[in-house]
């Protein structure tokens, strides 16, 4: 690879260059809006489809298609290129996009999802390589605060037009509107990012992504859905699982151009960020989905203030990925990511002290200040990984690494939720149905206040110990950032560390 100093671009340049950002994060907001669109809208569609039973799956299809989709996407951009891969996943999303809206029950929804989980698989990882490609580290570090002020404004964005959809308009419009917003972001590729792939003899791993797809979506079914599956069905995923997993470490090992390469795991800043993100996904399910379970059933607030709680974590992440970009360009990767741990492990700690006479400030204030330490963090792994490795490596890197964080919210999901449910049933062991109605705000006030001070107790008790856990994961996650190679920075790679080289003009292959 060349040197780190980058080339100086001309307005042209610098003018497409402006063009392809403004199509990732216009693409990245695609991805982010569309399950908080959806999840405003679900109600609506149960009403009108039917089928109440197969609620969940219309998210799970999604979610584990996605995952087990996105290294594929990754490794197979580095080997066709950016664009083809890219255009090949949008168009999938948008052809199931239009088919969801047109779905006549809830099965058909659901294989419409699945496919549109196909397709959703490659345009994140995708969005954020090409930006790896068209900056350099010391720009990276910058621009990754922009990229995730993506996801701060989907989050607001989504409920509320979600809300506006079906109630004044129709909801399969939910679906649609993606066709113009995925449309411009191909458009906008397709004119301005010019990408020449050097011409390569490669085979593509075909089996490698079969097993891949099974070895890691049976496993994310029981995580997902273990709650509603016999045992002898979670027995056999978790067999098939582990069989077809054994497989294909067997199997890349042994092939010259795998789908998955596991001599990435060997590089000490991609493992440590695959760890950090795998960590962060645990945590992120913590504040997401019990969050708001303490503030509507422990303080008895209304699932508006709750939601407005989780929203801060969301919002305060864009800060702190614009703070980790300029922290890093001043320090280093190690220093930038220490703060993102130890924020997180304060915020960690609120919630550990957190009461039910706390109020929804406290919460919302430790939510913010886990928000802004995860910014730092996911920011630091992102930029010291993509420099880390070449061009040929970047997209296969960068998948990986979001893979291993929805892998973390999966896994934390069900963790998370068996540590609430053992709880509850220490703490009341025949009174869990009576949860549920100190949930629902219309039959809380209809309950006795003894009964609601036990019952808040309840929860109260087992969410504590759910975030001494999530504790305990930031403590890792705060360690983990100290084996960053020291002095390592945006503008300072390391001897070993692995290659930091200059931005290629709108996607020139570095390698």
């Amino acid at each position: 690879m060349s040197d780190h100093t980058p080339p100086a671009l001309d307005p042209a340049a610098l003018s497409r260059r402006r063009f392809v950002t403004a199509a990732c994060m216009i693409a990245q907001f695609m991805a982010a809006v569309e399950s908080t669109i959806v999840a405003t809208a679900m109600p609506t569609i149960v009403a009108q489809l039917g089928g109440f039973r197969y609620f969940s799956w219309v998210f799970t299809a999604y979610l584990l298609t996605q995952a087990v989709t996105i290294p594929i996407y990754g490794r197979l951009a580095d080997i066709y290129g950016r664009k083809r891969v890219f255009y090949a996943g949008v168009g999938l999303f948008l052809i199931s996009s239009i088919a969801c809206g047109f779905a006549w029950g809830m099965l058909p929804l659901i294989v419409f999802r699945t496919l549109q989980g196909l397709g959703a698989g490659a345009i994140q990882p995708i969005a954020s390589t090409i930006i790896g490609d068209i900056y350099t580290p010391a720009e990276r570090a910058r621009i990754q605060g922009l990229l995730s002020s993506v996801w701060g404004v989907a989050a607001i964005i989504g409920p509320v037009l979600g809300a506006f959809i079906v109630e004044r308009l129709h909801w399969p419009l939910i679906f649609w509107i993606n066709l113009p917003v995925g449309a411009m972001a191909v458009i906008m590729l397709a004119v301005f990012l010019k990408e020449p792939v050097h011409p390569r003899r490669r085979r593509v791993d075909y089996l490698g992504a079969a097993l891949l797809m099974v070895g890691a979506g049976a496993p994310m079914v029981v995580l997902v859905q273990g709650q509603s599956l016999d045992a002898w069905v979670i027995v056999g995923l978790l067999a098939l699982g582990a069989v077809t997993l054994a497989a294909l470490v067997v199997l890349e090992l042994r092939i010259p151009d795998p789908i998955v390469p596991f001599r990435l795991w060997r590089h000490r800043v991609i493992a440590i960020g695959n760890y950090g993100s795998f960590g962060i996904g645990i945590i992120m399910m913590g504040i997401a989905a019990y969050l708001t379970t303490y503030v509507q059933g422990v303080m008895g607030r209304s699932p508006t203030i709750a939601g407005l709680v989780v929203c801060t974590e969301l919002g305060m992440w864009t800060f702190g990925s614009i703070g980790s970009g300029y922290l890093m360009l001043r320090t280093s990767y190690r220093s930038a990511g220490a703060v993102g741990g130890l924020l997180i492990v304060a915020g960690c700690a609120m919630l550990i002290a957190m009461t039910p006479d706390s109020g929804p400030l406290w919460a919302a204030a430790a939510a913010s200040i886990i928000g802004i330490g995860m910014g730092f963090c996911v920011t630091v792994h992102v930029v010291s990984l993509q420099a880390s490795v070449s061009w040929s490596e970047r997209g296969a890197a960068t998948s990986l690494n979001m893979f291993m964080r929805i892998i973390g919210q999966a896994i934390g999901a069900a963790l998370f939720g068996g540590i609430l449910n053992l709880g509850i049933a220490r703490y009341l062991p025949d009174g869990a149905g009576a949860v549920d109605r100190l949930l629902d705000p219309a039959t809380r006030h209809s309950l006795d206040p003894g009964v609601q001070a036990v019952l808040t107790q309840a929860i109260a008790g087992a969410l504590h110990e759910v975030y001494l856990l999530g504790g305990l994961v930031a403590v890792v996650i705060f360690a983990l950032t100290l084996f960053l190679p020291a002095g390592m920075s945006p503008t300072r790679p390391v001897r070993g560390a692995g290659p930091v080289g200059r931005a290629p003009v709108l996607g020139e292959a570095d390698d």
